[in-house]
């Protein structure tokens, strides 16, 4: 009997790949596709170190900015599918500049989901100067002044855009669409009135000053730091979804034990307080979902955006 289980637990083991086995035996790296300091950069960071820590070996952030995440995505599609590298990526990434341009990777096919690990907070933000308390009251006079009310965005086909003509098409409105480049740059126009409003992150710190106001937080719960403004599906809009989150994939090949392993590492990193106190004061929240979960969520917001850029004509030049 003692043979039996011996030779059980043997095939077991060889059942694993070797690699697998010894995994993780050194430095991993995670490609961030973005440039440093922005909100991908810093919440994954903040996510893997943790996981790096648990796993015992090291993480080596690999920002490969430019093109909307496309270097760095196609850099880590090429890389071996050893385990030891892994890519932050985006609802963008995965859900939304496919049906915009060419991208040099198949979202469904070259990559393997690992793990959702944070969304950002969002809202919806005007200047003072619109006559609105309310988005019922900012629909309205949207309503009555057709093209003459700008929203800002931090560029052509991003999510920040996409938000706008959501609003449009759901609400029946004209909201004109100004391009930025980045979020930091619209909302200096927002708050010197060059355009009335902005779906975006950055306007927080602003509505929380009194320099702007918060029409809907653009998230599935309201905001912890201002309880009494309502999420963007309590005003009657934005109800499929579409936040802003940060995940983590894998090249495709990569071990199942292997990805298991590093799904496992990014859970428990999430249940670490001083990670979800790094994350709050980044303006982020931990909504971990599981491989499956995660490629159910691309797909879903893949088809859902795909309509919104369809119906709403959206070009990215």
């Amino acid at each position: 009997m003692l043979r039996r289980h011996f030779v059980a637990a043997l095939g077991v083991s060889a059942a694993l790949p070797a690699s697998a086995q010894e995994w993780p035996a050194r430095q991993i790296k995670v490609v961030i596709p973005y440039p440093p300091g922005g909100p991908t950069d810093i919440s994954t960071r903040i996510v893997m170190e943790k996981v790096g820590r648990l796993l015992g070996q090291p993480i080596l952030f690999d920002n490969k900015g430019g093109a909307s995440g496309m270097i760095g995505a196609e850099y880590a599609k090429n890389q071996p599918a050893d385990g030891y590298t892994f890519l932050a990526t985006t609802i963008a990434m995965m859900a939304i500049t496919r049906h915009l341009q060419p991208i040099p990777f198949d979202p469904d096919r070259d990559f393997l989901t690992v793990a959702r690990m944070s969304t950002s907070w969002g809202a919806v933000a005007i200047h003072p100067s619109v006559p609105a308390q309310t988005m019922a009251e900012f629909i309205a006079y949207a309503k009555a002044n057709p093209g003459k009310v700008n929203f800002g965005s931090s560029g052509l086909g991003t999510i920040t855009q996409l938000y706008g003509e959501m609003l449009n098409l759901e609400a029946g409105i004209k909201l004109v669409h100004v391009p930025y480049k980045g979020s930091a740059q619209a909302t200096q126009d927002l708050l010197g009135g060059q355009v009335q409003v902005q779906f975006d992150s950055t306007v927080l710190p602003h509505i929380l000053a009194g320099r702007l106001r918060g029409l809907a937080i653009i998230a599935d719960t309201r905001w912890p730091h201002k309880p009494d403004m309502p999420t963007l599906r309590e005003t009657g809009y934005g109800k499929q979804g579409g936040e802003s989150w940060f995940g983590i994939l894998a090249p495709a090949g990569t071990s199942p034990a292997i990805v298991a392993r590093m799904t496992r590492a990014i859970e428990q990193a999430l249940q670490s307080p001083d990670v979800l106190d790094r994350l709050d004061k980044g303006g982020v929240k931990p909504t971990y979902l599981d491989p499956a979960a995660m490629r159910a969520q691309i797909d879903t917001e893949s088809r859902y955006f795909a309509d919104i850029i369809k119906r709403g004509n959206v070009k990215t030049q």
